[in-house]
């Protein structure tokens, strides 16, 4: 299992890289909507829709943001005229995952299959926005701002298995701990600090409790992200989203945090990142 996960995590950071070099604006916002249709077919599993109805979900979806993508973006990034519109986008996914998510895991329970779908266009569509904003601005900020999350999941594990005794939440994923959440966030802030004069101007530098608050909330919210899918694969019944990644499950098993945290980083694009170094 170990070696079948490392090989696959070769194979899927040599595509990125590759994908990243090769790749202008309107060929990465393809790839985006075909990663993003298959995890909206994995989305259609874990709401139970079956094997015709999952399939249909995906298509929707990669459709969907290729639509959005088109009119959103054009070579030279964020098209002017949507950009209130690509910002209320991010704003409606920020709401659920700060609001509707913590309540939805506090109180339990499992929604009707067409909320499940609506709550899979709002999971789904703005990440995928935020992911070519980002590619948009320069591979620098992409690549410097999803490593938050990656460095998140990374720490949490860790300092988990090293020093976790009290259960974050037991009833959806036994294995993660208030201990792991702390190295998460103690591994998010040094990393912010580090990376701060990367991302932006002298003269465009948040104050020091501005960007720590921004990293305490990106670190919070990609830990619900992480929760809030073991939580849909828990009442699915289902261990993995799929297993289109050998060793690693599937689409929506890897992207679980970034689908919470990409429209924050999105919204912050529109409205603080400008001008970021590429």
């Amino acid at each position: 299992m170990l070696k079948q996960r490392v090989l696959t995590a070769i194979v899927l950071l040599a595509g990125l890289s590759a994908a990243l070099r090769w790749l202008d604006l309107a060929a990465w916002s393809w790839l985006v909507a075909l990663i993003l249709g298959l995890a909206g077919w994995e989305w259609g599993r874990l709401a139970g829709l079956g094997r015709v109805g999952s399939i249909v979900s995906g298509l929707v979806t990669f459709l969907v943001v290729a639509a959005a993508a088109r009119c959103a973006f054009d070579g030279a990034g964020t098209v002017p005229d949507v950009r209130g519109w690509l910002s209320s986008m991010h704003v409606l996914a920020i709401l659920f995952w700060l609001l509707a998510v913590p309540l939805w895991m506090w109180r339990g329970g499992r929604p009707a299959r067409g909320l499940l779908m609506l709550t899979g266009a709002v999971v789904l569509v703005p990440p995928a926005l935020a992911l070519i904003q980002l590619r948009a601005e320069g591979l620098l900020p992409l690549l410097l701002l999803m490593a938050v999350v990656w460095i998140a999941d990374i720490a949490a594990y860790f300092t988990g298995r090293a020093l976790g005794r009290h259960k974050l939440a037991p009833a959806i994923s036994p294995g993660k701990t208030w201990e792991g959440a702390a190295g998460a966030v103690v591994a998010v802030q040094l990393y912010g600090l580090a990376i701060k004069p990367w991302l932006f101007p002298p003269d465009q530098t948040p104050a020091p409790m501005t960007w720590a608050a921004v990293l305490l909330v990106l670190t919070a919210v990609s830990i619900v992200g992480d929760l809030f899918e073991s939580m849909m694969k828990r009442q699915a019944g289902m261990k993995d989203s799929s297993q289109l990644l050998p060793g690693h499950g599937g689409i929506l098993d890897r992207i679980d945090s970034l689908t919470a945290t990409l429209p924050l980083i999105g919204f912050a694009l529109l409205h603080l990142f400008a001008g970021t170094p590429s």
